[in-house]
């Protein structure tokens, strides 16, 4: 018992602190932020764009796990040294459906079931489309995503819900568009500009994955389709000048225990230990007699997110965030009272693969807990030397981000800043300074829940020295709900305030 009391004391945080960042935030806001701590950059100019569950129940009824909340995106414009706030819903069809009812009315994919049992949810193959994953602003649009179906997209001044997006007809009605979209800052294949490149999985005994690309207009430049054998999770995938990598995931899924209504489509999938996993490596752009996919296996445990991928030669180096399984979930669980210390940590692993000898080789780069990698947007798919995750205080163990990690991937150098013990960190985002010439020079924007006030702060940090602590903390005058993905555009949508 003495022992269970030590380990309680040496924690970082406490369960009831960070349980109460999972709390809906039905209010929509739309405001001058005024309680500053430091001084916003003046250079800091641009819009920042969160998105995640703001709703986690509906009418009292708890949905089971924060991925089938409702999604909501929350805009942070800064200029001239002030910054704005606004929070609104994305308005899909089935949020209004189940705000007119009062009630959850759909399944969700991580564990919501309809009220009344497997019989109310027997055959019911629908997955309410949440819109809560991620959030870029591309071709003068903004997009709220989530890989289930089509995006979302929303006036960038107002945050009004606007309808689906499918890109002049590039994606059929409700195709999956994934969350995970990487900008190519400088595509080989469209006279050296920006490229947006996404994908498409469908999957099912064998999947269907699309990949495509648009260029700064949102015209499409090229699309694939390919037939990958067996069932595919895949939440995220990498690029290169002229390659586009996945990792499918040891995985079976179970139709029927869905089909019947006994669990949820995450809950149907079990992770497959002694089964490799897959990297199919395929060309940007297929020459005459090329193989189409190129595939390799490796043991690489289970993987949500990766940070980057670059080439040297004929070879690819992929770091990439890896757990020693899936996080299975029990139907009768509360995600709410998770024990990070019953699971393991995900930790950065470099993957490199040879595509003469076909071989793959993989190290350890960290395993200090860690998610949500992010890197300098200019080294997208090119050779990189610091990527920055949300992190455990400890560097050892599991627990919830409390920290920013930023990782020197050619020293090992690491720089850590930490709000523990009553900060829970989100995704960092890497801004990059006006004119700046060294891959470090800019800033970390970051939200972090203080459970101390109930509330959420806008961290800026220098990303070139995170020992400084942080250059300006922006008190909001309510919490936002732990969050997924974002994005920075240096648009600004909004009128300077006289």
């Amino acid at each position: 018992m003495q022992n269970l009391k030590n380990q309680e004391l040496q924690k970082s945080y406490t369960l009831e602190d960070w349980q109460k960042g999972y709390e809906s935030l039905p209010q929509e806001y739309d405001y001058w932020i005024d309680e500053i701590e430091g001084q916003i950059p003046l250079e800091l100019q641009g819009t920042l764009f969160r998105n995640g569950p703001g709703l986690l129940e509906i009418n009292g009824q708890r949905i089971h796990h924060p991925i089938d909340g409702d999604g909501m995106i929350s805009r942070i414009i800064f200029n001239q040294g002030r910054a704005h706030f606004r929070n609104r819903f994305v308005q899909t069809d089935d949020y209004l459906a189940e705000q007119k009812a009062g009630k959850i009315l759909y399944r969700g994919a991580f564990g919501t079931q309809k009220p009344g049992g497997w019989l109310a949810n027997l055959f019911d193959l629908k997955i309410k489309n949440t819109a809560n994953t991620s959030v870029i602003y591309w071709a003068e649009k903004l997009l709220a995503l989530w890989e289930g179906e089509d995006p979302y997209r929303l006036d960038p001044y107002t945050l009004e819900t606007l309808g689906r997006e499918n890109f002049h007809g590039l994606l059929s009605e409700r195709q999956p568009f994934s969350a995970h979209p990487r900008i190519d800052p400088s595509s080989y294949q469209d006279g050296g500009a920006p490229c947006l490149v996404n994908f498409s999985s469908n999957p099912g005994l064998s999947t269907k994955l699309s990949v495509f690309e648009l260029n700064q207009i949102g015209k499409v430049l090229k699309k694939y389709d390919y037939t990958i054998p067996g069932f595919c999770f895949i939440h995220d995938f990498v690029i290169t000048p002229n390659y586009y990598i996945f990792f499918q995931n040891p995985v079976t899924f179970n139709p029927l225990l869905f089909t019947l209504g006994i669990s949820s489509a995450a809950e149907s999938i079990k992770f497959q230990p002694n089964k490799p996993t897959r990297i199919l490596v395929i060309p940007r752009t297929p020459q005459e007699g090329q193989q189409n996919i190129q595939v390799l296996e490796t043991q690489a445990g289970f993987i949500f997110h990766h940070a980057n991928a670059f080439e040297v030669g004929s070879e690819i180096f992929i770091d990439t965030i890896c757990y020693e399984n899936f996080p299975e979930l029990e139907p009768a669980s509360d995600f709410r009272q998770v024990d990070f210390e019953q699971f393991p940590p995900g930790n950065i692993w470099r993957f490199h693969l040879n595509l003469d000898s076909q071989t793959v080789q993989k190290k350890l780069i960290t395993n200090h807990s860690c998610e949500f990698p992010s890197v300098n947007p200019g080294k997208v798919g090119r050779y990189y030397r610091y990527v920055y995750v949300a992190a455990a205080h400890a560097e050892t163990g599991h627990a919830p981000g409390q920290a920013i990690l930023k990782l020197d991937l050619e020293t090992g150098a690491k720089q850590l800043w930490s709000d523990a013990p009553r900060g829970f960190v989100g995704e960092p985002i890497f801004v990059p300074r006006p004119g700046a010439e060294q891959e470090d020079d800019g800033w970390i924007l970051t939200l972090v829940y203080d459970a101390a006030h109930h509330r959420s702060d806008v961290v800026i940090l220098d990303a070139s020295d995170l020992t400084k602590g942080a250059i300006a903390r922006l008190h909001l005058k309510h919490h936002i709900p732990y969050g997924f993905h974002g994005h920075f555009t240096s648009q600004v949508f909004c009128p300077i305030d006289p």
